[in-house]
């Protein structure tokens, strides 16, 4: 039997259509934003400058730090950080002053001159008259923590270390570009702190600096640093100031009478060790420790070695040992050269040294070298520059010294110049073309000492080798390169000095041409006689009080910039050396 409808039911089934359109139409009215349309957004993902993915929960106190993070590594490959606007390596003093006016405050560093700005949160730094150092202290980037660097940015390039009496920092450094580093400057982790929020980051350029931009460089008149090294040389006699541009080696494995002069009597401004200093790791560091305890009243030593990796090392304890620089070019990665240049300066370090004679920058153009060989990254000049300089700021990474050698170039040679002088018959155009490519990157770099070789280049100076040449160290490395940082000698101790000239007068004339440290490798004897020659040379008027005080600033600068102190060492932690390299070369050497 059929049933009759119920007319309420009809109206039902109209009815429900309509109310369920209605309801669609409303929710998409409540989208609109004017005519605009604004999709709906469910956990969008950003992508940082690394590649890396993070999804948003929907917190957009993190969200927003996340972007900042993602923002500021993007940025700093442009030379730029957020809120500033200016470009690092780029912007002049004067736009920085049209746009921000006079700073609050001035000072002086061996880096260069800072103004700082507290309105806007900043202090810019300057090569010259050219930014080089943007620093911020945006509150905005005081809320980030290590763990969102880390997840944006990944791990660091390298990480430095910072401490005096009111500071206690980790600085997490990242290569933006080849001349510029991020860095963020947090408080070290703890563990009450495993998190810590950063105090400031620091956008840095390496400015290449010509003569002319040195010259016209405008003097501000608070220049702390300045008065500082020039109240220390004014109290400096004619022996100490000769002593400071004298780095000597020692005999033997103890701290005898000799040495005790050098420091105690001579005042020298450093010493080098070599293997048959150190026979273990606790000797090692005990007569490193009485060196400076030795030297507590004069100014720090230059504490140095040739740990150069492969077949040049002078560390004992059974480090594990990196390839050659040979096989590193063969692997020609700029990354793990880096870290290589990394575990050299933390090796040092460990053993209370700040000096490394490294890296080796000469091109190994000639197959038939005895000195130099596997020393060399290659015969590329590319390589050559790459990978050196990542090494060299590798080491400089650990508050190391680096020193880049053996200039202009021995790569090129047939003869040993620790038995005989080997010559060059190269013009300068040559020496451009190959041999000084990869020392006027160096120091385009930050170089901040550079070793002569002594090779005799007949086309530059007919009768001196480099390390006894003005035309070398100051026509080429200083006007030509632009080199403002310390040139030290190889060892005047070396066959090619000994056999050819008398070591005193070969002294004075390597002062008389440019150079701001004799290095006296071997025998006490010689340092008196060059003290000596030197000493005298002065007084007769052959080297000027200026032409040393020159020398003294660039020594003093060098020692300041680094932080060079008498602090002792404990002990060297050889297992975790060991494991570091170990890691490292399972890494790329696979």
């Amino acid at each position: 039997m059929n049933k009759q409808r119920n007319p309420q039911n009809k109206l039902l089934i109209f009815t429900i259509p309509l109310l369920i359109l209605a309801l669609i139409i409303g929710v998409y009215a409540t989208k609109e934003n004017g005519n605009e349309k604004t999709p709906v957004k469910e956990n969008p993902v950003i992508t940082d400058p690394s590649g890396k993915k993070t999804s948003d929960s929907g917190n957009d106190q993190i969200s927003s730090l996340e972007k900042l993070v993602g923002e500021t590594f993007s940025l700093s490959k442009e030379g730029k950080v957020p809120n500033i606007p200016f470009v690092s390596g780029k912007t002049g003093w004067e736009e920085v002053n049209k746009e921000w006016g006079k700073s609050e405050y001035i000072s002086e560093t061996a880096k260069g001159r800072y103004e700082e700005y507290e309105s806007h949160h900043s202090t810019i730094g300057y090569s010259g008259k050219t930014v080089s150092d943007i620093r911020s202290y945006d509150s905005e980037l005081q809320h980030i923590s290590l763990n969102e660097i880390k997840n944006i940015g990944g791990e660091p390039d390298a990480i430095r270390y910072y401490k005096d009496t009111t500071h206690d920092q980790m600085i997490l450094v990242y290569h933006a570009t080849t001349s510029t580093d991020l860095l963020w400057v947090l408080p070290i982790t703890t563990e009450q702190e495993p998190n810590p929020k950063v105090e400031h980051i620091s956008l840095y350029t390496q400015v290449k600096k010509t003569p002319n931009q040195e010259a016209q460089v405008e003097k501000k008149p608070n220049q702390q640093e300045n008065q500082t090294i020039s109240e220390v040389i004014s109290k400096m006699n004619l022996e100490d100031k000769i002593g400071q541009m004298i780095l000597a080696g020692i005999s033997g494995t103890t701290m005898d009478a000799n040495a005790k002069k050098l420091i105690s009597q001579f005042h020298v401004g450093g010493i080098i060790f070599y293997k048959n200093n150190f026979e273990t790791p606790a000797q090692t560091i005990q007569l490193v420790d009485q060196m400076k305890a030795e030297n507590s009243s004069n100014l720090p030593l230059f504490l140095g070695a040739d740990q150069e990796g492969g077949r040049v090392t002078r560390l004992p304890g059974g480090l594990a040992n990196f390839p050659s620089n040979k096989q590193i070019g063969k692997v020609n990665n700029p990354e793990f050269s880096y870290k290589v240049g990394t575990l050299l300066g933390h090796e040092l370090k460990e053993f209370g040294l700040n000096f490394d004679f490294a890296p080796v920058l000469d091109i190994n153009s000639n197959p038939n070298n005895p000195v130099i060989g596997d020393r060399s990254f290659g015969n590329n000049s590319e390589i050559v520059s790459k990978l050196g300089i990542q090494t060299m700021k590798g080491i400089q990474s650990q508050n190391v010294i680096s020193t880049i050698k053996h200039f202009p170039g021995h790569g090129d040679t047939s003869v040993d110049s620790h038995l005989e002088l080997p010559i060059v018959n190269k013009g300068l155009k040559e020496l451009k073309e190959l041999e000084l490519i990869p020392f006027e990157r160096a120091i385009d770099h930050g170089a901040d000492v550079v070793m002569v070789a002594h090779i005799l280049l007949p086309e530059l100076d007919k009768n001196n080798p480099a390390s006894m040449s003005k035309a070398v160290m100051t026509d080429v490395l200083r006007k030509q390169l632009g080199f403002t940082g310390v040139i030290i000698t190889d060892d005047m101790t070396m066959g090619a000095i000994t056999n050819n000239f008398d070591i005193g007068k070969a002294a004075v004339e390597s002062v008389k041409s440019g150079s701001d440290i004799i290095l006296v490798g071997h025998d006490y004897n010689n340092v008196v006689k060059i003290t000596s020659s030197l000493k005298t040379a002065v007084q007769k008027g052959e080297i000027s009080q200026q032409r040393l005080n020159e020398s003294i600033e660039r020594i003093i600068k060098l020692k300041k910039k680094y932080s060079i102190n008498n602090a002792k060492v404990e002990n060297a932690n050889i297992n975790e050396i060991n494991q570091l390299i170990t890691n490292l070369l399972n890494k790329y050497l696979q």
